[in-house]
Parts: structure tokens; C-alpha cells; sequence
């Protein structure tokens, strides 16, 4: 008797295998940085928290997969995804003609210009462009005359930006004749160098720094200057994964541009940045 019940068993266990059971959920992991906020950071209890932490979230849903979301250093976030420790990278990354030599994107899901953060009263309070927003790929001329214009009141200041960043890759470009570029690890640290005074401004995204001078530790910051985006800044912030994961940037793309139709990335940038960062297509 025994040996016919272990025999059905057995064979049950088969047929639910092959198609009475539901199928295990995917799971996507992907990598963050944790301390780009408002775009991602580590809130109270090691909580991951912020823009990308809720998209990921509902972009999984969209893609009817588990979402795993870890924490990773800026500096070592694509190795990783190389190395296959996670599947992608939702961290703030714009795609870049360099990147893209190393990994793929799915398209964008978010965009914005980059800029100037100064301490009120410096002198660079009076930077060129003030309320400008420029491509250097859609108005190149404009833009670069706003950059020169910039140069005479940088020069021979020091500026901070995070390393590994489009931001040192614009300022490598098109400054590094006029200032001194200091790289920090982190947005944090060069917003705290600059609130101490051992920098005279920083080079981010607007995103990032108007989430700064919302703080109250860097209520002395503010935006100047006009605003700056295309080129060695990126075409927008995207999904990072792999080159051979065809399959999985296939589902982002459906996912994102699923968001984008029916407004989720809006409200999500609304909430998060106060402002609409939806990619234009």
C-alpha cells in the first residue's frame, strides 16, 4: 500500500511540475546607489528610499517579476553588473556614447539638465544664463557661448563634483582650463565641502541640487547660472544591464514606456523632484 501512495505521489508531483503549478516568480535584482537622494538613498533603518526605489518597485510589477533592490557603490556599479552580482542598475545613470561601449540601456525614463550650486553671496551667484535651460545637441552655438561666458567668473576656482560622473565629464571638456576640479565619492560630501567653504561651487544635476538646498544644513546653497544638458551630459537616465540581456531591456522598455503613457513617471517626479522629469520622446 505504502509503495502504490509514494508511487502517486510522485506522479502528482510530476503533473503539477509540468502544468498544474504556478510557475516560480521571476526575480530582478538591481543595484542602486543609496545615496544620490532624491533619485535613491538610505533612509531611517537601511531603508532604500526615493524616486528610482518606487519606479523599480512598480516597473517590476509591469514586468510581472520580484524585485530585489540592493545597495552598491557608485564607484564600482557597472563591474558589478559585468561581474552578474545583480541584473541592472536604476542609479541616477545617463546613457553616454562611453557607457554604452561598456553596457546597454533600456530607454529613458527620466531627464534633466545639469548646473551650478554656489553658497548666496558668492560671486558666482552673477554666473551667465540664470532661468536658461541650453542642449548642447539641439542649440550647440548657445550653449557653448553660455559656457564661455561662465569662464571669467570660474577662474581659478575650485569645484566639486561626484567622480565617475557626466558632470567631471563636462567639466574635463569644456573647463578644466579655468577651474580646479576636486572629486568627491558621493553627492553628500562635495554639498558639505561647499556649505563649509572649502569649495566655491559644485557641478550636479538641478535634480540633486535642489533637493540639497531644501535641507536645512544647506539653506545657505542655492542654483545659479543657466542650465546645461546633451553631449557628454547623456540623453536622458536609464535602466543599466548588460549587453547579451537583450530579453530583459526588452521588458524595461515595455514597462517604462508603459509608466510614461499613463503618467506614473510623472506623478513620480512630481513627488519626489517637484518637478515633471518625464523623458521627452
Amino acid at each position: 500500500m505504502r509503495v502504490f501512495k509514494a508511487l502517486g505521489l510522485a506522479l502528482l508531483g510530476t503533473a503539477l511540475a509540468i502544468g498544474g503549478a504556478p510557475a516560480q516568480e521571476k526575480t530582478v535584482k538591481i543595484a542602486t546607489e543609496g545615496a544620490y537622494a532624491p533619485w535613491n538613498f538610505t533612509g531611517a533603518g537601511g531603508k532604500l528610499e526615493g524616486f528610482e526605489i518606487d519606479l523599480a518597485n512598480d516597473l517590476c510589477a509591469r514586468m510581472k517579476v520580484k524585485c530585489e533592490i540592493v545597495a552598491q557603490d557608485w564607484d564600482g556599479i557597472i563591474p558589478a553588473l559585468q561581474a552578474k552580482k545583480y541584473d541592472a542598475i536604476m542609479a541616477g545613470m545617463n546613457i553616454t556614447e562611453k557607457r554604452l561601449e561598456t553596457i546597454n540601456f533600456s530607454r529613458p525614463y527620466a531627464s534633466g539638465p545639469h548646473g551650478w550650486g554656489v553658497l548666496k553671496g558668492s560671486p558666482l551667484e552673477k554666473l551667465a544664463g540664470s532661468g536658461q535651460r541650453l542642449s548642447l545637441d539641439k542649440d550647440p552655438e548657445a550653449a557653448k557661448k553660455m559656457i564661455e561666458e561662465w569662464k571669467p567668473l570660474l577662474k581659478g576656482k575650485t569645484v566639486g563634483t561626484q567622480s565617475s560622473t557626466v558632470n567631471g565629464q563636462f567639466l574635463e571638456k569644456y573647463l578644466k582650463d579655468t577651474i580646479a576640479i576636486r572629486e568627491y565619492k558621493t553627492t553628500e560630501q562635495h554639498d558639505l565641502d561647499l556649505a563649509a567653504g572649502r569649495i566655491d561651487a559644485i557641478f550636479a544635476a538641478h535634480s540633486s541640487l535642489k533637493a540639497s538646498t531644501e535641507k536645512p544644513e544647506f539653506k545657505d546653497m542655492e542654483i545659479a547660472g543657466g542650465a546645461v544638458s546633451g553631449d557628454v551630459l547623456g540623453r536622458g537616465v536609464a535602466v543599466g544591464l548588460r549587453k547579451d540581456d537583450a530579453e530583459l531591456k526588452t521588458m524595461f522598455d515595455k514597462a517604462i514606456q508603459s509608466a510614461i503613457d499613463d503618467g506614473t513617471i510623472q506623478n513620480l517626479t512630481q513627488k519626489w523632484f517637484k518637478i515633471d522629469m518625464t523623458p521627452q520622446t
